[in-house]
């Protein structure tokens, strides 16, 4: 850093955020988005009980219920195959944008078409797959539901005149509703919006996610006392998870497990989706739920508590009330008939499934792993599991907390979570999640970092050795003292200056064009500048002028005395900024020597 910093300057009105009070006229829309996305999230798992009482059971009902195979045997195998077809058939003749488990879905509305969701996408998800599910297919409702919420809360910012931001802002806030509604884990939706979907942790987005989910959460608690839901946890326990030192040792070994796991389903998926891709030109996409409605038959034959949401599978084994054998076939099952539907672009969410397959493997761990119990190894499981697959460990740390209101969890989930995290980052350059999106060339970098830019002064990258000119030189003298290669060549703007200060600018092409011209001065081929810059300005609101106006380079002045050039900024410069972060993060030395030398 060059210089004292004047006392006084722009940077003493620099604040920790640039949200403005404008985000206050989204704050009421944000609660009426958390109101539509709780009523379609609860309709959703009503239509879910209705197909699944339909299907398995031939009796009208909206009550979630297992599927089961008791009453038709064999049979069974035809529910999920004439589920995949329905899905087909909607996915063909409505939108293709129904198939596939709905997370990376909405990522891809953010990413590419700003925030804008097609309005028949909000009726269309739902329907398929509440049909999805309702027939056995081994799906969670939540992924449909965010994709939902978020279409909803994009089709309010559609009719309504905002920026691509606002609506992002409101998209997450619809899907965070959605998630909030089913699950009564307002923070944990949150969190979800702001890990996975907002692209930034700003108060303009956190705030509106926040009102939404809140706002979900508190209109569930009222159904709950009109006695229209349950209002205990999705998974009340038996008894409070162990957090004792045998316990986190334990929690490390579950979350290694949890993280490899990671591998396995992500591969799993995309390996069935790559399988079905061969099919292509011999065989319609449209068909291709019906294979894995097939597959769904036949492993719902041999192990039905595979099939559906599986609400209530999870919650047993939380409790601790399977077996050994009963586990390692919930989870060799449960995730081959799962990756392998996914794979055939049918319509589902993932996090239920990642649940049940999580608590399995943490509950096998449990009959080994000593200090807790095999349900508590479960829970353990069940939130490293999410944070290994979905790559957001805050969300599944408070998400499993949520879901069963237990805080003694919050420690070895906290050790699992992360070591799960940490296994998955290193093993896979892609979370199950971003995968569909790169498949379709874009790329979500989920590291979240201060940006250089706003971290820096101007003052401290501004060239300050400058060539300047009079009003009065010769375009073609200018030229002649700016030879090839040399500093001043590479200046490209340069000040014209008489008594009084700054006179105008000249950029290098003008000074090209005029290399012959003895006769023009210089001041008759200035201009003003269009974008100009001062020392104690962050650099971000610099780029954001020299991007909004393409200009390449600025002259620098001196608040105090605006007419004084004190320096110049050019694009190159801002990349110095840069640099400095890339020696922070690249350049290793030893600060302190615990053994130093004696003269």
């Amino acid at each position: 850093m060059s210089g004292d910093p004047p006392v006084g300057g722009a940077e003493d009105r620099l604040g920790d955020f640039t949200t403005t009070v404008r985000v206050l006229r989204l704050v009421p829309i944000a609660l009426g988005i958390g109101v539509l996305s709780t009523g379609i999230a609860l309709a959703l798992l009503d239509m879910i009980g209705l197909f699944t009482n339909l299907f398995y059971f031939q009796r009208v009902g909206v009550s979630l219920v297992a599927p089961g195979t008791e009453r038709l045997g064999v049979w069974t195998i035809l529910i999920p195959v004439a589920g995949g077809l329905v899905v087909g058939l909607m996915a063909r003749f409505g939108s293709e944008q129904i198939r596939g488990h709905g997370i990376p879905e909405a990522m891809e509305r953010i990413l590419i078409n700003g925030s804008t969701v097609q309005p028949r996408l909000a009726v269309l998800k739902p329907i398929a797959s509440a049909v999805s599910i309702g027939s056995g297919g081994p799906f969670g409702a939540e992924g449909p539901i965010i994709l939902t919420g978020g279409a909803v809360g994009s089709i309010v910012g559609q009719l309504l005149h905002l920026t691509a931001a606002q609506r992002r802002s409101l998209l997450v806030a619809g899907a965070a509703a959605g998630m909030a509604a089913v699950f009564g884990t307002p923070v944990a939706a949150t969190l979800f919006g702001v890990e996975l979907l907002a692209f930034e942790f700003r108060p303009r987005s956190m705030v509106l996610i926040g009102t939404a989910a809140a706002t979900a959460d508190g209109l569930r608690l009222e159904l709950a006392h009109a006695g229209l839901i349950s209002a205990q946890p999705l998974f009340p326990l038996a008894a409070p998870v162990p957090a004792g030192g045998v316990a986190l040792v334990g929690a490390v070994v579950v979350g290694v497990a949890c993280g490899l796991l990671a591998w396995v389903m992500t591969q799993a998926v995309y390996r069935s989706e790559d399988l079905f891709m061969r099919l292509r030109g011999r065989l319609h996409w449209m068909w291709w739920p019906l294979i894995g409605g097939a597959v769904i038959g036949v492993g719902g034959l041999a192990d039905p508590r595979a099939l559906g949401v599986g609400y209530a599978t999870i919650h047993a084994t939380l409790l601790g009330e399977l077996g050994v054998g009963a586990m390692l076939a919930l989870l060799v099952v449960k995730t081959v008939i799962w990756a392998f539907s996914l794979g055939s672009g049918t319509s589902g969410g993932i996090l239920a499934p990642i649940m049940m397959v999580g608590a399995a493997l943490g509950g096998l761990l449990g009959h080994v792993l000593p200090g807790a119990t095999p349900g508590s190894w479960a829970l353990i499981g069940l939130g490293g599991a999410l944070a290994g697959v979905t790559r957001s460990p805050f969300t599944a740390i408070v998400f499993a907390f949520e879901l069963t209101h237990d805080p003694n969890s919050l420690l070895p989930l906290l050790v699992a979570a992360s070591c799960a995290h940490l296994v998955s980052v290193l093993v896979l350059k892609r979370s199950i999640l971003t995968e569909k999106v790169a498949r379709r060339g874009f790329h979500v970098m989920r590291e979240y970092a201060v940006d250089p830019l706003e971290a820096t002064f101007v003052r401290e990258v501004m060239a300050r050795d400058l060539t300047t000119t009079s009003p009065h030189e010769p375009l073609a003298a200018l030229y002649r003292r700016l030879p090839e290669g040399s500093p001043a060549r590479r200046q490209r703007l340069y000040p014209v200056l008489d008594d009084a200060g700054l006179v105008g600018v000249v950029p290098w092409s003008v000074v090209l064009a005029g290399r012959d011209d003895a006769t023009t001065p210089v001041g008759d081929a200035a201009e003003p500048p269009r974008v100009v810059a001062y020392p104690d300005e962050i650099l971000r609101a610099v780029a954001d002028r020299m991007v909004e106006r393409s200009v390449g380079v600025v002259p620098v002045l001196d608040r105090a005395s605006p007419s004084t050039v004190v320096g110049l900024v050019s694009e190159f410069d801002l990349l110095r900024a840069r640099r400095r972060l890339l020696e922070e993060e690249r350049r290793a030395e030893r600060v302190l020597d615990p053994w130093p030398r004696r003269a």
